[in-house]
């Protein structure tokens, strides 16, 4: 049995973002992704091999597509489908508060 709080452990300094996997198997990998004031690198796109669910459960977040006008706004409780090869960055995460994601690779 594998127990834990999405609350707990976090750091008030983050010079990274925090990545704990909680669940792993041959086909479906959950993160917790913290982030606090957080963006991806100038000119960095994620390209994923796998599809991500990811869910905001605390703070709020922007994060734009290669194939999109506008960045998408995401708040505690919004939850965005990213295919496969998505071309997407992070471009902001909240300053006033930790972000926290559960990501769902499958």
């Amino acid at each position: 049995m594998n127990t834990g709080n999405l609350y707990q452990n976090l750091p008030a300094k983050m010079p990274e973002e925090i990545v704990d996997t909680l669940v792993r198997s041959d086909r479906v990998r959950i993160e917790r992704i913290v982030s606090h004031a957080h963006q991806s690198a100038p000119g960095f796109w994620y390209d994923q091999e796998q599809h991500e669910w990811v869910v905001l459960i605390q703070g709020e977040a922007w994060i734009s597509f290669a194939d999109a006008a506008a960045p998408v706004h995401l708040t505690a409780g919004d939850y965005l489908q990213i295919p496969a090869h998505a071309r997407h960055r992070v471009d902001a995460t909240s300053s006033t508060q930790a972000t926290i994601w559960l990501a769902v690779f499958y």
